[in-house]
């Protein structure tokens, strides 16, 4: 397949661009802050559910008498 002479000088171009730029790059493109994915109401129910449950679980076990 051919191409034209101006598609390929166009393409040549944007390329030498793009060199020229190089390492002109910032570092990260997060965004650097305290943006917490979830929310601390959020996080503080899950923790509570979590903690709650492992200690319902203990208290269950020693009532019952052990791992039987």
């Amino acid at each position: 397949m051919t191409t034209s002479r101006r598609f390929a000088d166009r393409k040549v171009d944007r390329f030498e661009k793009n060199i020229t730029k190089r390492g002109a790059v910032p570092e990260t493109t997060a965004k650097k802050g305290k943006d917490y994915p979830v929310g601390p109401i959020l996080l503080g129910f899950f923790i509570f559910v979590v903690i709650g449950s492992s200690l319902f679980q203990i208290i269950r076990t020693a009532t019952t008498g052990g791992m039987a």
